[in-house]
């Protein structure tokens, strides 16, 4: 991955690679489960720790193979009985689903051992499957810089991902060897080693080849990325969202969407965000842990973090950053952003504000331009807004400041004090009109030309 970051916590569909697969294994309802951890082992168990802290860890101080990568973690565990899953945790489009029919085929098939494959145009890279005479099980699995040219043709992959009788597993991990071209310990020889004993071998065919495929760098994961978001799509197409343009709109596998939700393009949907029946997304909005009310419309708006109520209005190019609550029928409209503000139901911040450690009032009307002005280099302070409250453009709220239920705030104004019910707050000097001083002071110029031109059609006017 030429990355400083594990690949297993690589992001997918905003999940760590490894969290998929530690679901897909916990879908089986197992005893142990254990994922074994080795390259930036720090990062992977911290992780753990947050997303599967039941898990069990065995460490694989060298990469010797996956035959040693499964001796180390069968050293982390009690002595096994039955039956052993072994998979990967670069595998995240693997379903729990799959992995319970093969361990059923498994247990039918009285196997000894049983390898989920899949059958792939091209099977360059992968160990192929080498059936016996009749087809009906397997005999060995060759990897691609072992097998001969009969062998490469073979286009029914190795996954990987097996299921051994705990018995047989034990006793052909004491049979590896590393006499292969990379010399290390390849778990694929003890499945020829169950069938040098005379257990059955079977495999398990899945249909769908993603499930089989794993991530090694930057371009499979994009490759893999844009596969499970057009699944994610479609699931949510299927279940009544309109997606007008499935090409630029990205959803995340935790978001939740209601029906008649209509998604517009470039449209991003991260983390728990959650949309209400009939809301409108988009185009060119990126929600993040955001909840969206019924038939709200959000326009070309980045929000984290926020609620946006029924029916209510945001955009477009506003930014709504943690902490913004917006009530129902509210808006905040074009270059608006909000932090850390309660605005209520039906309220407004419609143009050019920054609204921040602010309550607002139902009914407020918040003018263009207005600053609210929350931090003073030391603290940060709440200003807050009453009901049907109405401040005029251009004004400055330096916090901590309380505007009552009712009351104006004039236009241009920097309100330091708190304004009572009903009063109108004039925070700013008399203007002062001075006659002549362009013509003193700008003489000359196209300004004094167009000002004796109006003065002289006044005058003639007034003559008339």
């Amino acid at each position: 991955m030429k990355s400083r970051i594990s690949k297993l916590l690589h992001p997918l569909a905003g999940r760590s690679m490894l969290s998929y697969a530690v679901d897909a294994a916990q879908a089986l309802e197992p005893e142990h489960l254990c994922v074994v951890v080795g390259h930036l082992r720090e990062q992977v168990e911290a992780h753990l720790d947050e997303v599967a802290p039941h898990v069990a860890r065995a460490l694989q101080d060298a990469q010797l193979g996956t035959g040693h990568a499964v001796q180390c973690g069968l050293k982390a565990l009690p002595e096994l009985t039955g039956v052993v899953v072994v998979t990967y945790g670069d595998v995240p489009m693997l379903t729990g689903d799959t992995l319970v029919s093969l361990v059923g085929e498994h247990e039918r098939s009285g196997n000894a051992a049983t390898v989920l494959t899949a059958v792939v145009d091209d099977p360059t890279g992968y160990g192929r499957i080498i059936r016996s005479a009749a087809g009906e099980t397997v005999e060995r699995i060759v990897e691609q810089k072992d097998a001969d040219d009969a062998e490469r043709a073979v286009q029914e992959i190795n996954s990987g991902i097996y299921v051994f009788d705990a018995e047989v597993l034990r006793a052909g991990l004491a049979t590896l060897r590393t006499d292969n071209s990379q010399g290390e310990l390849y778990l694929t020889d003890v499945v020829a080693f169950a069938a040098s004993q005379g257990g059955r071998v079977g495999a398990h065919v899945t249909t769908d080849r993603w499930q089989t495929e794993g991530v090694n760098d930057r371009v499979q994961l994009a490759s893999m990325g844009k596969e499970m978001n057009r699944r994610i799509v479609e699931k949510w197409q299927r279940a009544g969202v309109t997606v007008q343009d499935p090409a630029t709109t990205w959803i995340e596998s935790n978001v939740d969407l209601g029906e008649d939700v209509t998604l517009l393009p470039n449209t991003i949907l991260r983390g728990a965000t959650s949309i209400a029946t009939g809301a409108e997304i988009g185009p060119d909005t990126m929600l993040t842990d955001v909840e969206v009310g019924e038939g709200a419309h959000v326009t070309r708006c980045q929000a984290t973090l926020s609620v946006i109520g029924a029916g209510a209005e945001v955009g477009p190019y506003s930014y709504l950053r943690p902490g913004t609550e917006l009530g129902a029928k509210g808006k905040i409209g074009g270059f608006v952003e909000t932090k850390n503000a309660k605005i209520g139901d039906g309220a407004k911040v419609p143009h050019l504000t920054y609204c921040g450690d602010a309550i607002v009032g139902e009914g407020a009307n918040i003018g263009a331009g207005t600053i609210f002005a929350n931090y003073d280099g030391v603290t940060k302070s709440t200003t807050t807004i009453g009901r049907q409250s109405f401040v005029g453009s251009n004004s400055v709220l330096v916090a901590p400041v309380h505007v009552a239920d009712g009351a104006y705030v004039a236009a241009g104004s920097a309100v330091t004090s708190d304004v009572g019910p009903g009063e109108l707050a004039v925070a700013r000097s008399r203007q002062r009109n001075i006659p002549g001083w362009v013509a003193d002071k700008r003489a000359g110029t196209k300004t004094d030309a167009a000002a004796r031109a109006a003065a002289d059609l006044a005058a003639d006017e007034q003559e008339g």
